[in-house]
């Protein structure tokens, strides 16, 4: 990994504001009933990935930044068991909900490959 200025050059970065662009798109198609409860909640697990990765990029300390990684992790995690759940209750369908669950487990394997490279750096800045 090269040097990187920026968090919206991560491809991290780029991949949660895509999840969280789409899940936008679904929230805005849900029946107003559904948006107070289940809505709410996937739109603020899947903007609170992107915001974590932002929000780590911006810490001084590796270490530091490695605890806004494990919880944009967290929040994409949640935002997976939402959109099951919104499948399961059939308020997305069969293509929406296959589209975006490819995107997150996408994400959580750059995610945990980008947070292992992050933990080297803590071990290699510690020794």
């Amino acid at each position: 990994m090269g040097k990187i200025n920026a968090f919206e050059d991560l491809e991290v970065y780029k991949l949660a504001i895509e999840i969280s662009q789409k899940v936008w798109i679904i929230y805005k198609h849900l029946d107003k009933q559904y948006r107070y409860h289940i809505g709410n909640q996937i739109l603020n697990s899947s903007d609170s990935v992107g915001g974590n990765i932002a929000e780590g990029f911006g810490r001084f300390h590796f270490r530091d930044s490695l605890k806004f990684y494990y919880n944009a992790r967290g929040s994409l995690f949640e935002t997976k068991h939402w959109i099951i759940l919104l499948h399961k209750r059939e308020l997305i369908n069969q293509e929406e909900s296959k589209e975006i669950l490819m995107k997150i487990n996408k994400l959580g394997i750059k995610l945990n490959n980008f947070i292992n490279y992050m933990k080297q750096k803590v071990q290699t800045h510690h020794q």
